[in-house]
This record gives C-alpha cells, sequence and structure tokens, in this order.
C-alpha cells in the first residue's frame, strides 16, 4: 500500500532504496527469463516421482499377492 510521502516507514523507504539497486535489478530480470525453466522443470520431476511412485504400489501389491497397505 503506497502512503504519501509525509507518512511512510522508515522500512517503506527502505525497500523503494533497495528496489532502485542494480543487484534487484538484475534478480528481477534473472527471475522472470527463468521462472518458465523452473515450473517446467518442476512439473516434470512431480510427474517422475508420481510414476515411480505407481511403479512401487504396483510392485508392491504383486509382491504381497494382493495385500498391500495403501
Amino acid at each position: 500500500m503506497k502512503h504519501s510521502p509525509e507518512f511512510r516507514s522508515k522500512r517503506e523507504e527502505e525497500r523503494e532504496a533497495l528496489k532502485n539497486t542494480t543487484g534487484y535489478k538484475v534478480w528481477s530480470i534473472m527471475f522472470s527469463i527463468f521462472y518458465p525453466f523452473i515450473a517446467v522443470f518442476t512439473f516434470l520431476f512431480s510427474a517422475i516421482v508420481m510414476i515411480f511412485s505407481g511403479i512401487s504400489s504396483v510392485l508392491a501389491y504383486i509382491f504381497t499377492g494382493g495385500h498391500a497397505k495403501r
């Protein structure tokens, strides 16, 4: 929430000052560029874990003679 300058806290002023730094700008750009890759990696990794979990459940069901706990 933006306040008029006379009512801004010191922390709000510090945040605004930090947004003008080179590091903040570089981080914002890099995050925007790499976010799609991070999201796709997360989706693929989750899918792979889900597949192996399913294989594990099927094998447990087979090797216990159909009495595997769920």
